[in-house]
C-alpha cells in the first residue's frame, strides 16, 4: 500500500531524530557490537545486537511511534496500519544505521534506491530481516544477525503449514492439491484499519454504497470543531436565554465524555448501562453518584425493568453530543448551588432543552459552519485514503451515494475540502469536481425521518448556488418510462431531502439489502437503516483505535480478570458439594469448609474488584471501556453488535479490500459451548455418570 520512496524518507527521518540512547533501543539487548555510522547530518554510535528476541514486534512499533509520530502518522494515513509495514520502515532505519553499505537516502535518487531494495527482496516482499542481515562489525566483516530468527521464522510457518495441512487431512481434504495455505503468515496481523464483521457480508453482492458525510467521511478535530459549538451555545444561553453570567467562563473539556452514555434529563444524570439495562455508572452533572443511590434510582424504585426508552432519555450515539453533555453537566451543578433564581425556576429537563436549542442553533446560524467554511484546516482531519477508495468503488462498477443531514452550502465547503486536501478558492469551489465520485448525492436529509416518513418531498439542488427545484419523485421518475431513473439523474444528481423510496428508485435497487450505508451514528445511521430499510450497515467508530491499544496493552490484566472470575466460579461449584453432602462432612466440618470458603470468596472478590477497576479506568477514568459496562457488554456494544454488519476505525478502510471481499463472523457461542470448548480447564461428564448405585460422587 505504498512506495519504498515514502518508507526511505520515513527511515531517515527516524535516524535524524533519534538520539544514541533512542537507537540502542531499537533493538532489544542480547550480545552486542559497537558500530558508528555517518548519515547525511548526522553521525550516530549505536549498541546493535546478534540475536533478536519475542519482544521485537511491539519494541518496534512502540519506539517507531516516538521516533517520528508526524511522519509514521502520515504514513497510518496511507494505510499503512499493519506490523509488517511497522516492521519493514523499522528495518530500512535500521538498515541505514548498521548496513555495510552505509549509504545516504539523499545520496541516491529514487531509482537507484528501487534497486536497491529489489536486491534484497524476500519473496516478493521487503521485509526487514534481509535488510538487517548484513551488519558491520568492530572487524568489518559481514554477520547476519537474523540468522536464528529466520530460522524460528521458517519453523514457525511450517508448524502453521503442518497444522493446515493436518485441518485439511482431518476433514478428509488432500493437502498435497493446495498451493496456497504454505503462504498464509504464521500470525494473523490485527490493526485498528481492519474491518470487522458481526454479519457475514459479501461486497460482491451490494449494488450500492452510501455514506454519511460528518464524522464519516469528514472526521473532525477535536476539541477545536467542538469549541465551535460549544462557545456558540454558552453565548446564547445567557443573552438570549438569561442564564447567569458565569456560564461564558466554562472551558471545553470533550475527555470528560465516551460515547455510549445515556442521559437523564430529568433528574440531570449521566448514565452508563450494561446490555441487561443495569446501570453500572453514574453522574450527577459532574459528581458521581453512589453506588446505594445509583440502586435506589435506577433498581430498587422500579415495579419493573427500566427500558430507558422513555422520552427523558437521550442516548449520546454520536460525538455531536459531547457538547451538549458538557454544558448540561455544568448547568445541573450550578442549578445543584441554589444560587441563581433563574435556575430555581427551571427543571433539569427544561434546561436540557434550552441547551440541545442553543446547540443546535449553531449549527444552522453559521457560529460553526460558516467558520469552517473560512478554514477548514484546523476543524477537519485530511484522509489521503478517502478519495482513492471512492474513485476504486467508482473503477470497480459500484453505485456510490452521499446521504447527509448536512445542507449543500456546508456539504460542498467540506467535499471539497476533502477532495483536494485543501482550501480552493470560492470559484474553484463552484465547480465541485467531488461530484465525480459518486451517482447521486442528498443533503438536508433529515435522517432518521429520511427512513421513516414516505411523504417527505424530494427537491433538487443547483450545486452553483444552492437553488432548490420541485420534483415529483418516485412520479416523476415512472413517468419518464424506459430508464427513468437515469433520464431523471441526466437533469442533476444533487438533491435535498426526500425518503428512502426516492432512494431506491434512483439506484434501481430490488432491495434494501443490496444497499450498505457507512455512518458514525448509532441510531440514524445503523439501527434505523438497518431495522425499518434491511440496508447492511458499517459503523464508523473512531474510538477503535484507542480501545484496541489499550486493550493490547492490558492483556494481562484482562487475562487476570478472566482466570478470576472463573476461580470464583468454581469455588461457588465446590461449595455447592460441602453443602450437598456428598463429600462426607460431618455438620462442624461442613460449617468450617464453608466458612473457610467463603472467607477465600470474599478475598478473591476484592482482588477481582481493584483489578477489574484499574482495566476499565486504563480505557476511560471516569466511564471505563466503551465495549464494556462492568463485566459484560456495554449497552453500545450491544447495538454495535446486533445492528452493524461491519464496524471499523474510519471510513477509508474499506479501500483495503477488495470490491468482492467476503466477510465472514466468529460463530456464535452460548456459555455452555464457550465452556466446553475450554478444553484446558474444563472437563466434559455425561450426567449418568455423576451418580451411581450408591449414591456416591466424584468432585469435578
Amino acid at each position: 500500500n505504498f512506495g519504498s520512496k515514502i518508507l526511505l524518507e520515513f527511515a531517515e527521518s527516524c535516524i535524524q531524530d533519534s538520539s544514541s540512547a533512542n537507537v540502542r533501543y531499537l533493538l532489544p539487548s542480547t550480545t552486542t557490537t559497537t558500530t558508528t555510522t555517518t548519515t547525511t547530518s548526522t553521525t550516530i554510535t549505536t549498541t546493535t545486537t546478534t540475536k533478536i528476541d519475542n519482544n521485537l514486534n511491539s519494541q518496534f512499533s512502540d519506539r517507531l511511534v516516538e521516533l517520528n509520530s508526524r511522519k509514521f502518522m502520515q504514513l497510518r494515513m496511507r494505510g499503512v496500519g499493519s506490523k509488517k509495514s511497522l516492521l519493514l520502515a523499522a528495518g530500512v532505519a535500521n538498515a541505514l544505521l548498521q548496513s555495510s553499505r552505509g549509504f545516504s537516502i539523499a545520496g541516491r535518487d529514487f531509482q537507484q534506491q528501487q534497486r536497491w531494495l529489489s536486491s534484497n527482496k524476500r519473496e516478493g516482499l521487503v521485509p526487514f530481516y534481509p535488510l538487517l542481515a548484513s551488519v558491520r562489525n568492530e572487524t568489518e566483516s559481514t554477520t547476519s544477525i537474523f540468522a536464528d530468527e529466520d530460522n524460528n521464522d521458517n519453523d514457525s510457518r511450517s508448524e502453521k503449514d503442518d497444522k493446515h495441512a493436518k485441518l485439511l487431512s482431518d476433514v478428509g481434504l488432500d493437502p498435497s492439491q493446495f498451493q496456497h495455505i504454505h503462504k498464509i503468515p504464521p500470525k494473523r496481523t490485527l490493526t485498528p484499519n481492519d474491518i470487522f464483521c458481526n454479519r457475514e457480508l459479501r461486497l460482491g453482492g451490494v449494488e450500492a454504497i452510501g455514506f454519511d458525510m460528518d464524522y464519516t467521511l469528514a472526521e473532525y478535530h477535536q476539541p477545536a470543531f467542538d469549541k465551535l459549538a460549544f462557545d456558540g451555545a454558552k453565548k446564547k444561553l445567557v443573552e438570549a436565554k438569561g442564564y447567569p453570567p458565569q456560564v461564558l467562563d466554562w472551558e471545553y473539556d470533550h475527555t470528560f465524555w465516551t460515547r455510549g452514555l445515556i442521559i437523564d434529563t430529568q433528574r440531570g444524570n449521566f448514565l452508563k448501562i450494561d446490555r441487561h439495562k443495569y446501570v453500572r455508572v453514574a453522574h450527577h452533572g459532574f459528581n458521581r453518584i453512589s453506588a446505594t443511590t445509583r440502586k435506589h434510582l435506577y433498581l430498587k424504585a422500579f415495579n419493573k425493568v427500566i427500558s430507558f426508552s422513555e422520552k427523558h432519555f437521550v442516548n449520546m450515539d454520536t460525538l455531536f453530543q459531547y457538547v451538549d453533555a458538557h454544558l448540561f453537566a455544568g448547568l445541573v451543578d450550578l442549578k445543584d448551588e441554589e444560587e441563581h433564581d433563574v435556575l430555581n425556576f427551571k427543571t433539569y429537563e427544561e434546561m436540557y432543552r434550552d441547551v440541545r436549542e442553543c446547540v443546535d442553533l449553531c449549527h444552522r446560524d453559521g457560529a460553526i459552519k460558516d467558520v469552517v467554511a473560512v478554514n477548514p484546516v484546523p476543524y477537519i482531519v485530511k484522509d489521503p485514503n478517502l478519495v482513492p477508495m471512492l474513485k476504486r468503488f467508482k473503477e470497480d462498477g459500484v453505485k456510490l451515494f452521499l446521504l447527509t443531514n448536512s445542507y449543500w452550502e456546508y456539504t460542498s465547503t467540506v467535499m471539497n475540502f476533502l477532495y483536494y486536501g485543501k482550501r480552493v478558492s470560492d470559484e474553484k469551489q463552484k465547480e465541485n469536481e467531488w461530484l465525480e465520485l459518486f451517482d447521486l448525492v442528498i443533503v438536508g436529509s433529515c435522517k432518521p425521518a429520511y427512513m421513516l416518513d414516505p411523504y417527505l418531498n424530494l427537491f433538487r439542488v443547483d450545486p452553483q448556488d444552492g437553488r432548490l427545484q420541485n420534483t415529483d419523485g418516485v412520479y416523476e421518475i415512472d413517468a419518464l418510462g424506459p430508464d427513468g431513473a437515469k433520464k431523471f439523474l441526466e437533469q442533476g444528481k444533487t438533491f435535498q431531502g426526500g425518503n428512502w423510496l426516492h432512494l431506491h428508485a434512483m439506484l434501481e435497487t430490488r432491495a434494501g439489502d443490496e444497499i450498505l450505508y457507512v455512518g458514525d451514528h448509532l441510531y440514524s445511521d445503523v439501527l434505523r437503516s438497518k431495522r425499518t430499510l434491511g440496508w447492511r450497515s458499517a459503523f464508523v467508530v473512531p474510538e477503535l483505535v484507542d480501545e484496541m491499544r489499550v486493550f493490547n496493552q492490558n492483556l494481562p490484566l484482562y487475562r487476570k480478570i478472566t482466570g478470576l472470575r472463573r476461580l470464583r466460579d468454581e469455588l461457588d461449584m465446590y461449595a455447592d458439594e460441602v453443602r450437598s453432602g456428598v463429600l462426607g462432612f460431618d455438620d462442624d466440618k461442613q460449617k468450617q469448609v464453608l466458612q473457610g470458603i467463603d472467607d477465600e470468596e470474599r478475598k478473591i472478590k476484592a482482588k477481582l474488584v481493584n483489578i477489574a477497576n484499574q482495566w476499565h479506568a486504563a480505557f476511560h477514568p471516569i466511564w471505563g471501556a466503551l465495549f464494556n459496562a462492568g463485566y459484560q457488554d456495554s449497552r453500545f456494544a450491544f447495538y454495535v453488535q446486533n445492528y452493524a454488519c461491519l464496524y471499523t476505525s474510519q471510513a477509508s478502510n474499506l479501500g483495503l479490500v477488495s470490491s468482492i471481499r467476503a466477510f465472514r463472523t466468529s460463530a456464535d457461542i452460548l456459555p455452555h459451548d464457550r465452556l466446553l470448548s475450554d478444553e484446558e480447564n474444563v472437563q466434559f461428564v455425561e450426567l449418568e455418570d455423576l451418580w451411581d448405585d450408591e449414591g456416591q460422587t466424584e468432585s469435578i
